[in-house]
C-alpha cells in the first residue's frame, strides 16, 4: 500500500476514494432527527472531549454517561431546578445558570422552553443542545418527599455483561506443569472472560443505592485464588437534598472540590474544543458506580447546608495494591512495612499481581467549608492522607522532590465569582512541608456570539497532590507552569469557531526528559451546522513537547529534542432518514521528532447508525481503514458500544477496523445488546507482547449484555 506524507502527497488507494465520495455525497441528505440520536450524539461528544488529550484508551467513563442518561430519562424541570442540579447537568456554564435563575426570580416561572431565547446566553443552538435533558412544567413546587415515598416509587436496573477476546493470548495458552513451576508468572490463573454485573436503584435525583462487581480477563472466578466470585466489588448508598442534608454518601463515592488541586477524586474534562470546560465545576460528593479500582473512596461523606454555608466532611479507608519492597522490609503479623509504589492497574491475574493485592491500607479524612451564593463561592479544603507502610519509592533525579512520607496533608482555598459578564475562578493549594499549586482563570462573555477564556497555572516541582485533577499537560499536577487562552465565536448563524492556545513550561526534569523543557498546544475548529440534520467540522490540533533524543550516545547524557504532532480532522454527521444516521471521519497525523524522519498516519471511517422509535431493533456499524508509521502516529477514536461500556481504541499499524453493535428491546424493561469487533492488520504477524501477545494478524472481541429495568 502506497505511503504518503500529506504535505506533498495524497491518498491514492481506490477504496479510500470510495469512502470519501460516499460520505461527501451523503452530505446532501436532510431528514429529521430523533431525541435518541441527540442523546447519543451529546454523550459521545462529551466523552470525546475527555479523549482529546488521553494517553490511555481504557478509562472508565460510566459516571459521565450515567449523569447525562439520567437527565435524558428524567428531564430536569428548569422551574424548580436548584443550583447544584443545574451544575450536575454539566451542559450549562455558570453564566447561563446565573442568568436563568435571575430571570426566574425577576419574571416568575418559565411558561415554555421557547422563553429561554429571551435570556442572555441562551441562543438557538444552546437550547437545541440541552433540549433532550430539560423540561418546563406547571408543577413548580418542590415537595418534601418522605423516605417511604423515595423507597416505594423508584427505578431498579440490573446489568449483566460478558466480553472476551476470541484469539488466544499467550497468558491463556497451554503450558506444562514443570514449565509453570519454573516460571509461575508466565500464565494467568483465570479464563479469558471479562464479566460485569451491576444492580442499581434510584428515586429521581434524590436517592440511589446499588452494587457493582467485575472480573477481569485472567482472574479466577468462584475458584482458585478467588473463592468469593468477582475480584472487585463496589457498593454505594447516596441521598440528596433532604432538609439540611445536601449530600450523604455511604460506601463507595467520590469527592470533588474547587478546581481540582487540593482534592478531586475521579475524572475531569481536559483541554478541548469546548473552551468553557477549562473551568472545573465541582459538585462535592457523588456516588461511585464504575469499575476502576483506584479512582474512588470507600467510607462515608456528609454535606450539610445552612443557608449560605455548606459544610462537607468525608472519611475513606480502603485496601489498595502496592509493590512490596522485600529488600528493605519484613512481614510482621502479615503487615507490609515497606513499599516502592502503589499499583494502579487493578489486575490480579498472576502470582506477582496477587502478592500486590490489598497490600496496604490507605486512609483519607478531610473536609470542605464553603460560603455559597449564586454569584460568589469561597471554599476551604483540608485533606489528610495516610498509608500503613513505609514508602520507599525508587527516586530518580527527575522525581526526587515527590512525597516519600507515609502521611500527607494538603490545604487549599478556592473561589468562583460572577461579576456582570465575567466569571473569575481559581484555587490555591499547599502541601504541608512541601510545595504549592495555583490555578487562576476567567471566562468572559463579550457578546452572545463571542466568549473568551484564560487560565494561568503554576505547580511547584515539590507539590504533592493526594488526588488532583487540575488542568495541565502532566498526568500529575507538579513541575508545570502554563498560560491558556481560548475563544469561541459565532460569526454567522450556521458557523462556530472554537480555538485555544496553551503555552507551558516544565522548570525541572521529567520522565525521559533530562533537562527543563517547554512546549505549546493549540486547537482550531470550524463547525458548520445548518440544521438539526447536518453538522460537520474541520479541526487542526498541534502539540510540541520535549523528549530525550533517540540517538545513541557513547558519552555524556541524553539531550532534549522536540516532538511536534499535528492532527487534521474532518468530521461529518447527517441524517438519511428519521431512523438512519451516517457519521464519517478523516483524520491525518504528522509526528516529527527532531533529527528523525517524520512519522505519518491516517484514519478513515464510516459509521451507519439505525435507531427507530417504532422498532425494538437498533444497531451501529463501522468500517474503518488506518495506516500509521508507528505507535507515535496512533489515532484515538470513540466507538459506539453497549450501554455503559466504552471503547476508545488506538488505531496504529496498517489495517482495517470493523464493529457492529446491536440492541434489541425484547419488551418494556428488558434489553439485549450484542457487539462484535474485528481489527485486521496487514503488516504484522504478532499483536501486542508479553502475556497479552497474540500470534496472527487479527484481533476480535465479542460482547453481550442484558439489562432488566423495573
Amino acid at each position: 500500500m502506497k505511503r504518503f506524507n500529506f504535505n506533498i502527497k495524497c491518498v491514492e488507494f481506490s477504496l479510500h476514494k470510495c469512502l470519501l465520495y460516499f460520505f461527501l455525497v451523503g452530505a446532501f441528505y436532510s431528514f429529521g432527527q430523533t431525541d435518541v440520536d441527540q442523546k447519543n450524539e451529546i454523550i459521545e461528544q462529551r466523552v470525546e472531549y475527555l479523549v482529546d488529550n488521553a494517553e490511555e484508551s481504557d478509562v472508565d467513563y460510566t459516571t459521565i454517561f450515567e449523569q447525562l442518561s439520567f437527565f435524558y430519562d428524567r428531564p430536569l424541570n428548569l422551574n424548580r431546578a436548584k443550583l447544584i442540579e443545574l451544575k450536575e447537568l454539566s451542559l450549562l456554564t455558570d453564566f447561563q445558570i446565573n442568568n436563568l435563575l435571575s430571570h426566574i426570580e425577576e419574571n416568575g416561572k418559565l411558561m415554555t422552553l421557547e422563553e429561554l431565547q429571551t435570556i442572555d446566553g441562551f441562543d438557538k443552538s444552546t437550547i437545541q443542545f440541552i433540549l433532550p435533558f430539560v423540561k418546563v412544567t406547571s408543577n413548580v413546587d418542590s415537595p418534601q418527599l418522605s423516605f417511604n415515598e423515595l423507597l416505594n416509587n423508584g427505578t431498579n436496573q440490573l446489568f449483566v455483561r460478558y466480553q472476551q477476546i476470541i484469539e488466544e493470548k499467550k497468558g491463556f495458552s497451554d503450558i506444562t506443569d514443570s514449565a509453570l513451576t519454573a516460571s509461575p508468572n508466565s500464565r494467568y490463573f483465570g479464563n479469558e472472560a471479562r464479566i460485569f454485573t451491576r444492580y442499581k436503584y434510584n428515586y429521581g435525583n434524590y436517592l440511589s443505592f446499588g452494587v457493582t462487581a467485575e472480573k477481569d480477563p485472567g482472574e479466577d472466578f468462584f475458584n482458585g485464588t478467588q473463592k468469593n466470585g468477582f475480584d472487585f466489588y463496589s457498593a454505594h448508598f447516596f441521598l440528596k437534598n433532604q432538609g439540611k442534608i445536601k449530600q450523604l454518601a455511604i460506601g463507595d463515592y467520590q469527592a470533588q472540590f474547587g478546581q481540582g488541586l487540593t482534592f478531586w477524586s475521579g475524572l475531569a474534562f481536559g483541554k478541548s474544543a469546548d473552551i468553557m470546560s477549562v473551568k472545573r465545576s465541582a459538585i462535592g460528593l457523588k456516588p461511585y458506580t464504575s469499575v476502576d479500582e483506584n479512582l474512588f473512596m470507600r467510607g462515608a461523606g456528609l454535606a450539610l447546608k445552612f443557608d449560605k454555608i455548606e459544610v462537607t466532611t468525608f472519611y475513606s479507608r480502603n485496601k489498595v495494591d502496592a509493590n512490596i519492597d522485600y529488600s528493605d522490609s519484613t512481614l510482621v503479623q502479615d503487615e507490609v512495612l515497606s513499599i516502592t509504589s502503589i499499583q494502579q492497574t487493578g489486575f490480579h491475574r498472576t502470582v506477582n499481581e496477587l502478592e500486590d493485592k490489598d497490600a496496604i491500607t490507605k486512609q483519607t479524612i478531610g473536609g470542605h467549608l464553603a460560603f455559597m451564593t449564586r454569584k460568589l463561592n469561597i471554599g476551604f479544603t483540608g485533606v489528610f492522607n495516610e498509608i500503613n507502610a513505609q514508602f520507599n519509592p525508587n527516586l530518580q533525579v527527575y522525581n526526587q522532590f515527590r512525597n516519600t512520607k507515609s502521611e500527607q496533608t494538603n490545604l487549599g482555598i478556592d473561589y468562583n465569582w460572577i461579576y456582570k459578564n465575567f466569571n473569575f475562578f481559581g484555587e490555591f493549594a499547599q502541601s504541608i512541608e512541601a510545595g504549592k499549586a495555583i490555578v487562576a482563570g476567567a471566562l468572559i462573555n463579550l457578546d452572545t456570539r463571542l466568549a473568551l477564556s484564560v487560565l494561568y497555572r503554576n505547580y511547584d516541582r515539590d507539590f504533592s497532590p493526594i488526588a488532583s485533577a487540575g488542568i495541565g499537560e502532566n498526568s500529575v499536577n507538579e513541575n508545570e507552569k502554563g498560560l491558556y487562552f481560548g475563544i469561541v465565536a459565532k460569526p454567522l448563524n450556521k458557523f462556530t469557531v472554537s480555538a485555544y492556545y496553551d503555552q507551558f513550561v516544565f522548570p525541572w526534569l521529567k520522565y525521559q526528559i533530562n533537562a527543563p523543557s517547554n512546549g505549546y498546544q493549540y486547537l482550531a475548529q470550524l463547525t458548520y451546522k445548518p440544521s438539526k440534520k447536518l453538522e460537520m467540522y474541520l479541526r487542526i490540533k498541534e502539540r510540541r513537547k520535549g523528549e530525550n533524543t533517540d540517538i545513541d550516545l557513547t558519552e555524556g547524557i541524553d539531550y532534549t529534542v522536540y516532538r511536534k504532532q499535528t492532527n487534521y480532522r474532518y468530521n461529518l454527521s447527517y441524517q438519511v432518514s428519521p431512523s438512519i444516521k451516517l457519521k464519517s471521519r478523516v483524520e491525518l497525523i504528522n509526528s516529527h521528532l527532531e533529527e528523525t524522519p517524520t512519522e505519518v498516519g491516517y484514519l478513515i471511517y464510516q459509521d451507519v447508525v439505525y435507531q427507530s422509535l417504532k422498532s425494538p431493533f437498533s444497531f451501529s456499524f463501522r468500517y474503518g481503514i488506518f495506516d500509521t508509521d508507528s505507535y507515535n502516529a496512533r489515532i484515538y477514536a470513540y466507538e459506539n458500544d453497549v450501554l455503559y461500556a466504552f471503547s476508545i481504541p488506538a488505531y496504529y499499524n496498517r489495517g482495517t477496523r470493523t464493529y457492529l453493535t446491536v440492541r434489541y428491546k425484547i419488551r418494556r424493561g428488558l434489553d439485549v445488546w450484542l457487539r462484535y469487533g474485528l481489527t485486521y492488520y496487514d503488516n504484522v504477524d504478532v499483536i501486542s507482547s508479553g502475556l497479552e501477545e497474540i500470534q496472527g494478524n487479527t484481533k476480535s472481541e465479542i460482547k453481550a449484555q442484558i439489562r432488566f429495568k423495573f
